[in-house]
């Protein structure tokens, strides 16, 4: 099944095709008199298969966007009308009829947004692609123009297959009907056949784990509940193409991984997914290629990785460097300050760290008093807050425990690869005297911060695992197996 949304270029694109059917008819009257016929349906399938047949012969591209753009009016809501206001206006003043229509408001007016403006890109079949930003860059409003629920003001998105799409909780859900109902109306708003809805039907209720309550309405489940259910329909629509939204972030956590594992599953089928989310470790695990949007458009079309690294450092969370040019209102005393953070690996600052590489984080910072018998010290917390662990210089063989002189210090711990877990990461950095008594000097909490990665590649710990593993860290541990008979 192919579909195309046409905006406003779309309808420029018509006007043309309706000129050239002028020309074509003018053409054809010019046949008839040399006694050359053709058919109308000959000349309109024919226009018709020229018009889709760059797409078509791209067998692999099963979603283009063109030009992509969505205008919202803000400050005033819009009233839809129906066919008996439009006959009411027109007997009560059948002038307004003939008024020419107001010119559309220019792109600067401020009475509207763009929340898409010139988004182009293309899926192929069986690619697993992110779509990340912050909240309002306009990843929703895409995701909705592809599933068809809302039309572009401009440009135009060509998807070939069946769409599968779980973009708000509950969509097709009706409260006053069970769960049972709802099932075989959610499944057939979404295209699923009636006999396919009974097929999988024990299939998607165990999936959700509302077997006791499937014959109760829907009114009285919770939010999770509907979640679940909503999800284990579209889950199991076997469409070529699924989008889905971030949904995740309303279900608890054992029903996070289940999910996850089903998008897994759905990828290993050959199937196209477009997942958005704010969930780096998930996009990063399961999409191969991530697409940054922010303020509408496109800024970033690359690889999971890459694009989890524009994002972290795209002014969302803690960047991966910080720099204090001013001693005087850097953090710290008058013992000693704190001039620069940061994270490193594979030779440069990064925001997202490979789980099988090493990690190193550094801080530059000012010592102002001669003889002071400082200690450097990092601690790592995950994205929950949880200290992982502390790290100080304690037994470094240069300046651990002695008297160090007034200039600057450069403090370097290095993690090995294969021991944190995925993850968000942020580290406080500290310099401290312990001699003759315990003083903090600086303490910068959160002070700079990485994204742990884990793709299940070869050398990592998860390795081809398809599951997330838990724990607070994912070290390489030496294992041996021996056969005793």
């Amino acid at each position: 099944m192919n579909f195309e949304w046409c905006g406003g270029k779309g309808r420029e694109e018509r006007s043309k095709k309706q000129e050239a059917r002028s020309r074509k008819q003018e053409a054809r009257s010019k046949n008839l008199e040399q006694g050359i016929h053709y058919s109308p349906f000959t000349i309109h399938h024919l226009a018709f298969t020229l018009h889709t047949l760059p797409f078509a012969l791209m067998s692999d591209i099963v979603i283009r966007a063109e030009s992509l753009g969505k205008r919202y009016r803000i400050g005033e809501r819009e009233r839809y009308l129906a066919l008996r206001d439009i006959l009411a206006r027109a007997v009560s003043a059948p002038a307004r009829l003939f008024r020419p229509r107001k010119p559309s408001s220019p792109n600067g007016d401020p009475t509207h947004i763009w929340a898409l403006k010139d988004v182009s890109f293309e899926v192929c079949q069986g690619e697993v692609v992110g779509i990340i930003g912050r909240n309002g860059a306009g990843k929703t409003t895409l995701l909705k123009i592809l599933a068809q629920v809302t039309r572009p003001t401009e440009g135009h998105a060509r998807l070939k297959g069946r769409v599968g799409s779980l973009l708000e909780v509950g969509t097709g859900f009706h409260p006053e009907l069970t769960g049972r109902e709802n099932v075989s109306l959610s499944g057939a708003i979404l295209g699923m056949r009636k006999k396919e809805i009974e097929r999988k039907f024990d299939e998607i209720v165990s999936f959700a784990e509302v077997e006791k309550f499937i014959d109760t309405p829907l009114k009285y489940y919770s939010t999770g509940m509907q979640m679940r259910l909503a999800f284990a329909v579209a889950a199991h629509l076997e469409p070529e193409i699924l989008l889905v939204d971030e949904v995740l972030a309303v279900g608890d956590v054992a029903f996070q991984k289940k999910c996850l594992g089903k998008m897994e599953y759905v990828a290993k089928q050959g199937r196209t997914v477009v997942f958005v989310s704010h969930n780096m470790p998930a996009v990063t695990r399961l999409c191969q290629r991530g697409i940054v949007i922010e303020g509408g458009k496109v800024i970033l079309d690359s690889d999971s990785l890459e694009a989890a690294r524009r994002y972290s450092s795209s002014g969302v969370g803690t960047s991966a460097e910080r720099r204090w040019d001013d001693v005087n209102s850097a953090p710290g005393d008058g013992v000693a300050r704190l001039i620069a953070a940061r994270v490193i690996s594979e030779g440069v600052v990064a925001e997202s760290v490979d789980i099988r590489n090493p990690v190193s984080v550094e801080m530059d910072f000012l010592n102002l008093k001669p003889g002071a018998d400082l200690v450097s010290a990092f601690s790592f917390l995950n994205g929950d807050g949880v200290i992982l662990f502390v790290s100080a210089d304690f037994h470094e063989s240069r300046w651990g425990s002695k008297p160090r002189p007034r200039g600057v210090f450069r403090a370097k711990c290095t993690v090995p690869g294969n021991f944190l877990a995925e993850g968000q990461v942020s580290v406080c950095v500290e310099v401290s005297t312990r001699n003759p008594q315990y003083e903090i000097h600086f303490l910068e909490r959160d002070c700079i911060s990485f994204q742990v990665v884990d793709r299940g590649l070869p050398g990592s710990v998860r390795a081809n695992w398809g599951r997330n593993m838990p724990g607070l860290v994912r070290p390489a541990l030496e294992w041996e197996n021996l056969y005793l008979g």
